[in-house]
């Protein structure tokens, strides 16, 4: 029997709740230009924080709010080198050490002529 009252709708794909006597929450309308003179207009809640930049929906640029200020330009930290993050591990005086023990193997013939890296000998502990 229950089977027949849900015969010919659909479960979870029709909402049968209407909007009547719903208050919508108030808007404001704001309004973005892109570079290639393209307006689009956005509907916002007014207590919500209205963004500076908008994807133009046309070209898809960045479009800048009109009436907006101009966006800050964020703080870009400049690209770590390989130096630079030695330099945070080592210092030069550990790194001077490292090069004569390297130039050490490398002038008495210890050095493997395929390997291009010896291992430390390793002292006998008694």
């Amino acid at each position: 029997m229950s089977e027949r009252a849900l015969r010919g709708s659909r479960l979870g794909a029709t909402s049968y709740e209407t909007d009547e006597g719903v208050d919508l929450a108030p808007r404001q309308h704001v309004s973005y230009d892109c570079p290639e003179e393209h307006r689009t207009t956005v509907p916002f809640a007014t207590e919500a924080d209205v963004p500076v930049i908008w994807e133009c929906r046309v070209c898809g640029l960045s479009a800048q709010r009109i009436d907006g200020a101009e966006p800050t330009a964020k703080k870009v930290k400049p690209p770590r080198t390989h130096w630079d993050m030695l330099m945070e591990r080592r210092t030069v005086e550990d790194l001077e050490e490292v090069l004569a023990e390297r130039l050490e193997v490398l002038r008495s013939g210890r050095m493997n002529s395929s390997r291009a890296y010896t291992e430390p000998t390793r002292r006998k502990t008694a």
